[in-house]
């Protein structure tokens, strides 16, 4: 077993055992090489999707995958705190959760675009309608959608049509596991954009702005 199997291996039973200090203490020794950002999504993440098929599948319950998400909510605030960004010329934007059980995936992604420079509305977690109708008020243009499980994956075929029918031009950035493990389920969901890690945002959001200029 190498270092990388070691630290998911105790990072997991952390999160079972809803240890917040072995969960910190298993960041804290990452090393130097391994920076927040790779951290989260060479660890954090896998373990988290473990754990959502792991209810998903039936051994774990909702709860544990809550919590789970709660500690990891936490350890990111610490590691990527939002920083005061230079504002940049840029679409209006917006993140949510579509219809799902923890905010990981959209507090990785905001904490990362808030430290590039961007700024954007965070609408939480949110159902269809409601998030179809703000995104039609606040008169957004890229519209951020994070999701942990597969029936909140195939939702987002519901906002398109539903932005569509109200005339609304917006660019729809997906990701999440569903997304890993079915590379052509953005495409069937109606989403113009993918990205696999949180780190593959800024540049997508960047040349998505240049193509359009």
């Amino acid at each position: 077993m190498d270092d990388r199997d070691k630290m998911l291996n105790a990072f997991e039973r952390a999160l079972l055992d809803v240890d917040r200090l072995a969960a910190r203490q298993v960041m804290e020794q990452r090393g130097r090489d391994m920076r927040p950002i790779r951290f989260v999504e060479k660890v954090v993440l896998p373990v988290l999707e473990q754990l959502g098929a792991g209810w998903q599948d039936g051994p774990l319950a909702l709860s544990q995958v809550y919590m789970a998400g709660r500690i990891c909510e936490e350890l990111i605030d610490e590691m990527l705190p939002p920083a005061d960004p230079s504002r940049k010329n840029q679409p209006r934007m917006a993140i949510c959760i579509l219809e799902d059980h923890h905010a990981l995936g959209k507090v990785m992604v905001y904490a990362v675009l808030r430290s590039g420079g961007f700024d954007l509305l965070d609408y939480g977690v949110v159902g269809v309608d409601d998030l179809v109708a703000r995104v039609q008020a606040d008169r957004v243009k890229v519209l951020l959608i994070s999701v942990l499980m597969l029936p909140s994956a195939l939702k987002i075929k519901s906002v398109r049509q539903k932005l569509m029918d109200r005339e609304c031009d917006v660019t729809l950035i997906v990701g999440g596991a569903p997304f890993r493990f079915d590379d052509q389920l953005w495409q069937a969901v109606g989403a113009d954009v993918m990205c696999e890690n949180a780190s593959d945002v800024v540049p997508a959001i960047e040349k998505m702005m240049e193509e359009k200029r």
